[in-house]
């Protein structure tokens, strides 16, 4: 089949077809010695097709390699890894709108949150608003327009040999990171310690970007093999059992709103007129199948890859791509911080309940603690909760 006629069967024209034979896409059967002019096979055909189809959805064409190898072995991993790469592109694009809407608001002069919900308008609506040592810290210091109570605690559970999740609770900061590897303890130790750092250090506007710069240099921290190839979102999991490092979910104070920083598996949750709701989405392989449809929540709490990350600060820089968002903070929220040793074991009601019944929030961050013992403990378990209460 020559070029052309090859070209109109998948409907690429042959400058894409060129291209994609430099780059190792789509390697024509034959090629003339004489005049360079290439030729392909009807065999050759299902793989075009996929390169264009994943070439109209926007996809790199490093990764549409990627899944065009993953099509040839096992097209149901394939599958996976576009659910994984279209997860992402939406998380990021919702991400995106959050700080346009701030710009929205603060260039127009709009009241806090007016931009987000013109903006929100415009589009789909967000699918989530989404016995070892027991550190805790607490206090009320004022933070702007309101006041923060807050307290921290983390516990290694009844299964695990070691801790490796740390909670922070502090004057502007609340943070909860989850470690994994050999060196897990060590990397959400030092997680929360690069956040620590900005507390008092970072106002305003600046704040979104110094969590990202906080976020890259705990991320190259730690990096083990930067010359190493980046494997696709569908071997991130398989890695993960073989690299260190950790899950980050962090808030930062500034005035009447909150940053976030998000990334992995930890979760944030708002608690505000009685209703809870989740404000995170989980970087997950999993997650990313309930997004495409493929998988309930409910299959999804006992699927044997529930825990398999797509991101972490992990040392890839294809895998350390937080989500950053700002919130306006009302009088009366509540805001929990924690990690999977919790929300796995523990129902979501049976947290509603304590959020809502307890007042102090150190007593909240005990009892949480207690519910995932009592529902055996399987892995550490990490609670960080504040209040917004006027000053």
């Amino acid at each position: 089949m020559t070029i052309g006629a090859f070209a109109r069967a998948v409907r690429l024209s042959p400058k894409a077809l060129r291209l994609y034979d430099e780059l190792g896409l789509l390697t024509p059967a034959r090629v003339d010695t004489a005049t360079g002019y290439r030729y392909y096979t009807g065999a050759q055909l299902e793989r075009a097709r996929l390169v264009a189809w994943l070439r109209r959805v926007g996809m790199p064409l490093a990764r549409i390699g990627q899944v065009c190898d993953l099509a040839e072995k096992d097209p149901r991993v394939a599958g996976r890894d576009i659910e994984a790469y279209w997860a992402r592109v939406e998380t990021e694009t919702a991400a995106r709108r959050d700080l346009v809407a701030f710009l929205v608001g603060q260039l127009s002069g709009r009241p806090a949150g007016k931009g987000a919900e013109d903006m929100q308008r415009t589009g789909e609506e967000r699918t989530s608003q989404e016995r070892t040592s027991q550190e805790r810290t607490s206090g009320e210091p004022t933070s702007g327009d309101v006041a923060m109570r807050f307290a921290a605690g983390s516990d290694r559970g009844l299964v695990r040999p070691v801790n490796q999740d740390t909670a922070y609770a502090g004057s502007r900061l609340l943070a909860v990171a989850d470690g994994f590897g050999d060196e897990g303890a060590r990397a959400s130790g030092a997680a929360i310690d690069a956040l620590v750092a900005l507390e008092e250090s970072v106002r305003g506007a600046d704040v979104l970007n110094g969590l990202a710069d906080a976020v890259e240099r705990v991320n190259r921290a730690n990096r083990v093999d930067p010359g190493a190839a980046a494997p696709s979102a569908a071997e991130t999991a398989a890695a993960n059992a073989e690299t260190s490092g950790t899950t980050l979910t962090a808030m930062v104070w500034t005035g009447s709103r909150l940053a976030l920083v998000h990334i992995g598996d930890t979760r944030a949750y708002l608690l505000r007129g009685g209703e809870m709701s989740r404000i995170t989405h989980d970087h997950t392989l999993v997650q990313s199948m309930i997004d495409a449809g493929s998988l309930t929540p409910e299959e999804a709490a006992s699927h044997p890859q529930r825990a398999l990350l797509l991101r972490a600060l992990d040392g890839d820089g294809d895998h350390a791509r937080p989500d950053l968002r700002l919130y306006d903070v009302e009088p009366g929220d509540r805001y929990l911080l924690c990690s999977d040793g919790l929300f796995t074991v523990v129902r979501p009601e049976e947290i509603r309940q304590v959020l809502t019944a307890t007042a102090d929030p150190e007593d909240v961050v005990r009892e949480l603690i207690a519910l995932a013992l009592d529902a055996g403990g399987p892995d550490n378990v990490a609670c960080a909760v504040a209040d917004a209460v006027l000053p």
